[in-house]
């Protein structure tokens, strides 16, 4: 039988960690971290690392990796969340093209850190493969192909069917477009690993800290994080808190927590990986509108993952990981499309969680030296790899260092706060019921984009 929740596979797979201990009371510190996934992780350790006279404090809701950084598809991937071209518009083509750089020397700044501190977390640097299965797909592919020949830091090889087949024999592959930057991992193993080297570095992590309050600093009055055991008062108080922004009632509409969900298959035998290649253990993504995203897992399985139910109103969050039994069987029917050798292995485990989503699909690096206040995320699901150059950034910034991640585009940023209910609960739900009508259109097919589709995108405010 399938198991659904218990957080996520990745962490039960090697059994959920034993708890750390919990904030004892008012504490005073140089630096309160709030959430203690891989923003609020990296950014204590490059903290720690530059400073080992801080006294930094991470504070986490439930356990180090709970939300996101524990459940998302392992992908240390070099996307720069929302889009280029946005960031053109705004700050010029050669400042987009370092921040691409940085992105891309990130993925293997995180490698460098784990084989540094000893952590497994699985990985293999594959490049990512983003294939057409459709006419309609294969017309965005070429699209897609021609806007990356302008953005040669990226290093994106345009494939043909026969050539994607030879990597990943993916049932209806009409080309894929294959880019160097981006590996396979075992995240939960990686912010498990993290925070044991954070721990390492003397900073202190206290899980079933839930902060319910942040309050600004300013006049020799240091900022605080509230939370039900104790305060905490620190010149700087750095908010990562991801999906699970909107439980803080003074940020509830900065960012929308968009669900995901997820499933992995049991190992599957070496005759079935003998028809499906994947040798090179690249990330998998087609060209859907309502998109899947795979890896193959270091024991043999395949993990993809989609959008079940995207939005519960109100904001509310997931919690322990369960999805629906929809969702699994829509996310199972398009693993044995993509995959019909799969269809005789079973769906070993199902979770979901929540990811950050601003209105304007960017996400962002703050800090205000007047408050103490500072926070980074909104990656809308491409923060693994973003999150360490996140925590580098906010480490210059609270230092007060002037440094090239302090010059990237994403830092210090305003972005409007989303609608309030029920308009945003109304305008998320029809806009992937348009994604998964224009989807199964171009699947009947359509050869090219549907206008549902477009309309969409418009909604969404990308």
């Amino acid at each position: 039988m399938t198991t659904n929740g218990n957080v996520s596979f990745w962490h039960a797979a090697d059994g959920l960690p034993a708890p750390r201990p919990a904030l004892a009371g008012d504490l005073d510190v140089d630096v309160a971290i709030v959430g203690a996934g891989y923003t609020g992780l990296w950014t204590a350790y490059y903290l720690a690392k530059a400073d080992p006279a801080l006294r930094i404090a991470v504070l986490e809701a439930r356990f180090a990796g709970f939300g996101a950084s524990g459940r998302n598809g392992g992908w240390l991937a070099n996307t720069i969340t929302g889009g280029r071209d946005g960031y053109v518009k705004s700050h010029g083509r050669a400042v987009v093209g370092e921040f691409q750089r940085m992105l891309n020397e990130s993925i293997d700044e995180v490698i460098a850190v784990a084989a540094a501190e000893g952590i497994d977390a699985h990985i293999v640097k594959g490049g990512e493969l983003l294939v057409a299965r459709n006419p309609a797909q294969l017309a965005r592919l070429e699209l897609l192909a021609a806007g990356e020949a302008k953005w040669p830091e990226d290093d994106a090889v345009r494939l043909g069917a026969a050539e994607t087949r030879d990597r990943i024999n993916v049932a209806g592959a009409l080309g894929a477009l294959h880019i160097p930057h981006c590996a396979r991992i075992h995240p939960a193993r990686l912010v498990r690993g993290l925070a044991l080297a954070v721990e390492r570095l003397g900073v202190a992590i206290h899980e079933n800290t839930l902060v319910t309050e942040i309050r600004a600093g300013g006049q020799g009055i240091p900022a605080t994080a509230v939370t039900e055991r104790g305060t905490v008062s620190a010149a700087h108080v750095l908010r990562a808190t991801e999906g699970f922004t909107a439980n803080l009632p003074a940020s509830h509409r900065d960012w929308l927590p968009m669900n995901s969900s997820m499933i992995v298959t049991e190992p599957l035998e070496a005759a079935t990986w003998a028809g499906i290649g994947w040798d090179g253990c690249e990330t998998l993504e087609d060209l859907a509108h309502a998109y899947v995203y795979l890896q193959r897992t270091h024991d043999g399985r395949i993990a993809l993952g989609g959008r079940g139910v995207p939005y519960r109103y109100g904001s509310r969050t997931d919690m322990d990981g369960a999805t629906q039994r929809k969702t699994i069987k829509t996310l199972t029917g398009i693993l044995h499309s993509m995959f019909p050798a799969a269809a005789g292995g079973k769906i070993d485990h199902a979770w979901s969680g929540v990811l950050g989503v601003p209105r304007d699909w960017k996400a962002t690096v703050n800090h205000d030296p007047a408050t103490g206040l500072g926070f980074a995320g909104g990656y809308v699901g491409t923060g693994v790899t973003a999150a360490n150059l996140a925590g580098r950034t906010l480490t210059d910034l609270v230092l007060g260092r002037e440094s090239r991640a302090t010059a990237m585009p994403w830092v210090n940023r305003r972005v409007r706060r989303w609608e309030p209910e029920p308009l945003r609960w109304i305008a998320v739900q029809a806009m992937y019921a348009m994604y998964h009508r224009a989807d199964r259109q171009e699947a009947g097919g359509r050869a090219t984009t549907s206008p549902l589709a477009v309309i969409a995108d418009r909604i969404s405010g990308r």
